[in-house]
C-alpha cells in the first residue's frame, strides 16, 4: 500500500526519489521520509514530515539533502499514529542503519520486549522500527563473535525472525552504494540502469528512469549496487528472475491535461478495451486466441466450474464475468470476495477451474485465494494489468489486461478491461466447448470492436449532462443504485465509486429485491439510479427491462428522484423519471461496457463539486497488499 523508492547511482539521488514518491502518490499514504548517504559519510541523513508529500519537499528546501544512495518511503499508517515521529525510515541505535517497510510485522511485540532487554531503545510506536534494531543485534553478535557479517547476510538472518507480511529497503553507511530489499507479501520491483539500480513498489516510480525490471517473488532478497543487482532466495542461494520490459508509455502516468487521473483514465477506456481485445479475436471469424491462459481446447471441454476471486471492484467485474460464463459457455460460476475464499472451507470438484482477477497482481487477499485453489488442485488463470506481477508468475496463465497504468486509487479503465478480458475469456471457453455458433461469436467480437468508438462519441456528451446532474445532487447524503441481471454489478459498482471518492453513502441493489427492503428507504430526497438499458434483439433482455421499468415506478410513486441509464430511443422513459443518460444500444452482454461510463462520471463530478480529493480519498490505498 505504502510506497517505496530508492536510488544507487551516479545522479542526485533525492530529485529521483522524491519524483518517484510523487508518482506513487496514488497507492495512499499520510507521512513521508528519505534518508540519504554518501561515501565516508558515518551517518545517513534521514528527514520526514507527516502528511502529504509536499511537506517533505518543504522541509528540504531548508534542509537540502545530498548523496550518492538513499531511499524514500511514503507511509500508510498501521502501527502507531501518522506523525513524524513513526514516519520512514526507520534508524537502529547507531544511526548508521535505516529501513523501509511494506507491510506488518505480526511478532514485533516480542521481539521488542527481547531487543528491550538487550540494551536496544525504541523512540517509535511502529513496527518497522524493530526491523532496524533486529538487524543492528544480528549484525553486532557475529562481530562480537569475530565473523562480522556484510549488510545482506544480517538481513537475510532478521527476515528469518519476522513473522507476518513485509517489502523492506535497508542502508548502512558502514557499507555505502548498497541497497538491500527483501520481500515476503507486498511488492518490490528492482531497475537496472546504466550503472545505477532503482529500488520501488510499483512501477510508476521508476518506469521515468527505467523499463527493464526484476519483479521480487516471495522469499526473495535482492542486493543493489552501481555494477548491478544479485538475486538471492532468503538462504543466500542465487534465483534467477526474467528481466522484464515495461512497455508503458511514461506519458501515459501523467495527467496529459486533464484535471484529474481518475478522469484522464475515464477518457481513457476506449484505448483500454481495444488494447486489451487487439490481437485476440478474428474479425473474419470471431474466433478468440488465448494461448495466454494456458489451456487447451481439451482442457477446456473438460472444465466442470469455475471459481473466481477477486476484492471491490475486480469482484464486480468477476460477477459480471460469470452472467458471461454461464450464458455463453454453460459453466456454472462461483464468485468469492477472495477475503473470504479460504476461510469458508471451498470444495472443488477435479474439473474445475480457479480465476483470479486484480488490476496490481499484488492484492494479499487475492494471492492467498490463489494459493488456496492451488493447494486444491485447480488449475487458475490470472486476469491482470501489471506484466510480471506474484499472481502472475502463480498462475497456470494469465490474461494481461492492456489497460496500463491507473493512478486514480477508484479504478475505472482497469474494471473496463477487466470486463473485456472476462468476455473474451467466456467466448473462448464457450468456443472450445461448442456452445456458442460461429454466427454469434462473430456478431459479439464484431459489435466488441464497435464498443471504443461508441464510449468516445458520447464521453463529451455524458460527461457535461454529469457535470449538471452534480449541481442538483451533490448534497444528498444517500443514493441508491439498481440493476437487474448483469447490470446488477455495474450498480454496485456505480455505488462503490460514489462512495469512494464523494464519502456519500451509496447502495447498489437488484432491482427486483426492492420490495423485500429498500423502498422503506425512498423518499423525496433520495436520488436513484437505474439501470434501465435493454437490447430489443434479445427476448430476455426486454423481459428484464419490463420488470426494471416496474421497479421505476415503485419508486416515483414514493417520491424519490430517479436518474434513468437508458439506450437511445427509449423515449418512454422521460416521462417517467427526473433524469434521462441515454447511452448507445449494443448487445446485451456489451451493455455494462457502455453503463459504467455514466455512472463513473456522475461520481467523479459529484466528489469534485464537494471538493473531495479525487485521486486519493480518505483512509484508501491503490493496492492492499497487507489483509
Amino acid at each position: 500500500m505504502c510506497g517505496i523508492v530508492g536510488y544507487v547511482g551516479p545522479k542526485p539521488v533525492v530529485p529521483i526519489i522524491v519524483e518517484g514518491l510523487r508518482r506513487l502518490e496514488y497507492r495512499g499514504y499520510d507521512s513521508a521520509g528519505i534518508a540519504v548517504g554518501s561515501a565516508g559519510a558515518e551517518k545517513l541523513a534521514i528527514l520526514r514530515a507527516p502528511g502529504k508529500l509536499r511537506n517533505m519537499e518543504d522541509a528540504l528546501r531548508t534542509q537540502p539533502l545530498q548523496g550518492s544512495y538513499g531511499i524514500g518511503h511514503t507511509r500508510w499508517a498501521t502501527h502507531g499514529r501518522p506523525t513524524e515521529e513513526n514516519a520512514h525510515p526507520h534508524r537502529d541505535c547507531t544511526g548508521r542503519l535505516v529501513v523501509v517497510h511494506n507491510g506488518i510485522v505480526e511478532n514485533y511485540l516480542e521481539l521488542k520486549h527481547e531487543l528491550t532487554a538487550r540494551g536496544h531503545r525504541f523512540v517509535t510506536e511502529t513496527d518497522t522500527e524493530i526491523i532496524a534494531h533486529l538487524i543492528e543485534e544480528i549484525a553486532r553478535e557475529a562481530e562480537d563473535c569475530g565473523h562480522p557479517l556484510a549488510l545482506e547476510d544480517a538481513v537475510r538472518r532478521a527476515v528469518g525472525r519476522l513473522s507476518g507480511a513485509f517489502a523492506l529497503g535497508v542502508l548502512s553507511s558502514a557499507e555505502p552504494d548498497k541497497i538491500v530489499a527483501a520481500r515476503l507479501g507486498p511488492p518490490v520491483v528492482i531497475g537496472v540502469g546504466d550503472g545505477e539500480a532503482f529500488i520501488a513498489s510499483d512501477v510508476p516510480g521508476i518506469l521515468h528512469h527505467t523499463r527493464d525490471l526484476y519483479f521480487l517473488n516471495d522469499g526473495d532478497m535482492a542486493v543493489l549496487t552501481r555494477s548491478g543487482v544479485r538475486l538471492t532466495d532468503f538462504d543466500g542461494q542465487p534465483v534467477e528472475r526474467k528481466l522484464q520490459r515495461i512497455t508503458w508509455d511514461p506519458i501515459q502516468a501523467e495527467k496529459g491535461g486533464f484535471k484529474h487521473f481518475m478522469l484522464k483514465e475515464i477518457w481513457e477506456q476506449p484505448r483500454a478495451i481495444r488494447e486489451t481485445t487487439m490481437a485476440r479475436v478474428s474479425q473474419e471469424s470471431g474466433h478468440v486466441f488465448l494461448d495466454e491462459a494456458g489451456l487447451s481446447d481439451a482442457q477446456l471441454r473438460a472444465v466442470s466450474s469455475v471459481q473466481i476471486a477477486a476484492c471491490g471492484t475486480s469482484w464486480h467485474a468477476a460477477i459480471v464475468g460469470k452472467y458471461m460464463i454461464e450464458r455463453l459457455a454453460r459453466v456454472p460460476v462461483e464468485v468469492d470476495y477472495a477475503s473470504e475464499y479460504r476461510y469458508r472451507a471451498p470444495l472443488a470438484d477435479a474439473n474445475a477451474l480457479g480465476m483470479v482477477i486484480t488490476q496490481s497482481g499484488e492484492t494479499a487477499d487475492t494471492l492467498a485465494a490463489q494459493r488456496e485453489m492451488i493447494a486444491l488442485g485447480l488449475p487458475t488463470v490470472a486476469i491482470c494489468n501489471v506484466v510480471g506481477a506474484m499472481v502472475t508468475r502463480e498462475a497456470t496463465g494469465t490474461i494481461i489486461t492492456h489497460a496500463g497504468p491507473e493512478i486514480g486509487v477508484a479504478s475505472t479503465k482497469a474494471f473496463t478491461a477487466q470486463i473485456t478480458a472476462l468476455l473474451l475469456f467466456a467466448l473462448r471457453l464457450a468456443q472450445a466447448r461448442g456452445s456458442v455458433s460461429d454466427t454469434e461469436s462473430l456478431r459479439l467480437v464484431e459489435e466488441l470492436g464497435r464498443i471504443p468508438a461508441r464510449i468516445e462519441e458520447m464521453l463529451p456528451r455524458i460527461s457535461a449532462q454529469c457535470e449538471e446532474l452534480a449541481k442538483t445532487f451533490s448534497h444528498a447524503r444517500d443514493f441508491l443504485y439498481l440493476g437487474r441481471g448483469i447490470h446488477y454489478p455495474i450498480a454496485l459498482e456505480g455505488a462503490l465509486k460514489l462512495k469512494e471518492i464523494s464519502y456519500i453513502h451509496a447502495e447498489g441493489y437488484p432491482a427486483g429485491e426492492m420490495k423485500h427492503g429498500p423502498n422503506a428507504l425512498i423518499d423525496e430526497s433520495l436520488p436513484v439510479v437505474v439501470l434501465a438499458t435493454q437490447d430489443s434483439a434479445d427476448a430476455g433482455s426486454k423481459l428484464r427491462y419490463e420488470k426494471t421499468l416496474s421497479n421505476l415506478q415503485e419508486v416515483t410513486a414514493r417520491s424519490g428522484r430517479v436518474i434513468a441509464v437508458a439506450v437511445e430511443g427509449q423515449g418512454e422513459i422521460a416521462s417517467l423519471v427526473e433524469r434521462v443518460i441515454e447511452i448507445p444500444r449494443a448487445p446485451e452482454m456489451l451493455l455494462p461496457l457502455l453503463e459504467i461510463v455514466p455512472l463513473q462520471l456522475l461520481a467523479y463530478h459529484i466528489a469534485v463539486r464537494r471538493g473531495c480529493d479525487v485521486d486519493q480519498p480518505r483512509n484508501l490505498a491503490k493496492s492492499v497488499t497487507v489483509e
